[in-house]
């Protein structure tokens, strides 16, 4: 059976996952390290870990498989999954693969590291309607590719 694992502490697009899983008859996973207020159907299962460091990170790296689906805006959490086989997307629908996750890990640090040296301010911008858009559309055509049995 696939799964969604949604990294759900900071996820905009929570309820958007759990709508699209639904409709494919998904299974999902809602972890975080405090209990998220929200009503969630019979396919939902709220995980609730520790507030160690990357303790939700670790619970959904050893659970994620082939055939999975991660959704995450950590990048390190992208990159771990994808090494684990799962597919992983961003809450703005930038699909991570093999081909560009050490290009959007290096652009992650290196921001980082411009950041703390005053080279630039960090702000992000906010979310928007087209982010929520361009989720759904990479969700389910992530969904359907894995369905498939086309490479991600």
């Amino acid at each position: 059976m696939h799964e969604i694992f949604i990294d759900g502490d900071a996820c905009p697009v929570k309820q958007e996952a759990i709508d699209v899983a639904a409709r494919h008859g998904w299974k999902v996973w809602l972890v975080s390290n405090a209990w998220l207020r929200m009503q969630t159907p019979p396919h939902v299962e709220k995980v609730v870990v520790s507030d160690g460091f990357d303790a939700a990170d670790d619970w959904i790296v050893e659970k994620a498989g082939a055939g999975d689906v991660v959704v995450t805006a950590d990048i390190p959490l992208a990159s771990r999954s994808i090494k684990a086989g799962a597919a992983a997307i961003g809450p703005t629908g930038k699909l991570f693969t093999t081909a560009n996750i050490g290009t959007v890990l290096a652009m992650r640090d290196l921001n980082a590291h411009l950041r703390t040296t005053g080279e630039i301010s960090g702000h992000n911008a906010s979310f928007s309607k087209n982010d929520r858009s361009r989720f759904l559309q990479g969700l389910e055509q992530t969904i359907q590719n894995i369905k498939r049995g086309k490479p991600i």
